[in-house]
């Protein structure tokens, strides 16, 4: 029995795409590890609870503030850890079947694509950025630093506008996947 040219190609494309079907699997030792961290930032967010219980008497109100803002912080990268792992489990890996019918299934699960993902990220690292920003208005001094706090406000409006770029990117990618479709509708209707 004599093997083709073609039968080899086929052969030989069939097992490479194989592999590279299997290869997504390479990323999910990484999102089991991203919740690992999600547990390493609870360990964090208990210990600054803890020092802040223990120090709330002596602070003043914007201490005060500043020390919630650090913990909205931290709950902030958490909510962004667990969209990171999820989505991209599903999007990446392979649907995560046991949550179809929980009754605590977030609304976001298996409906965000990595557009949306993309999206959901620069919107928590605008609003860490934020924080971050009015963390240091309510430490400062009676000094600021003009240098510094005016690369960490253009730092913050770099994500904003990227933020915009991307929100108007996905806005634009949409309009076009709804002319497609109306053009393929309106070919079906000609057809008939």
């Amino acid at each position: 029995m004599k093997i083709s040219l073609k039968d080899t190609r086929h052969w030989i494309e069939d097992k490479t795409e194989k592999v590279l079907f299997a290869s997504r699997w390479i990323l999910s030792p990484m999102y089991i590890l991203l919740i690992v961290v999600l547990f390493l930032i609870l360990i964090k967010f208990i210990g600054d609870v803890w020092h802040f219980i223990t120090i709330m008497g002596t602070l003043t109100d914007d201490e005060w503030i500043v020390h919630v803002l650090e913990l909205l912080d931290l709950t902030l990268v958490a909510n962004l850890v667990v969209i990171v792992a999820f989505s991209g489990y599903e999007n990446f890996i392979s649907k995560i079947d046991i949550a179809d019918e929980h009754i605590d299934r977030p609304s976001w699960m298996g409906r965000l694509d990595f557009s949306g993902l993309k999206l959901k990220i620069i919107g928590s690292v605008v609003a860490i950025s934020l924080i971050e920003l009015l963390q240091d208005f309510l430490n400062a001094t009676t000094t600021i630093d003009p240098n510094v706090e005016f690369w960490r406000i253009a730092l913050h409006l770099t994500f904003v506008a990227t933020g915009l770029v991307f929100a108007g990117m996905e806005i634009l990618s949409e309009k076009r996947h709804e002319m497609k479709n109306k053009d393929k509708l309106a070919e079906m209707k000609n057809k008939f």
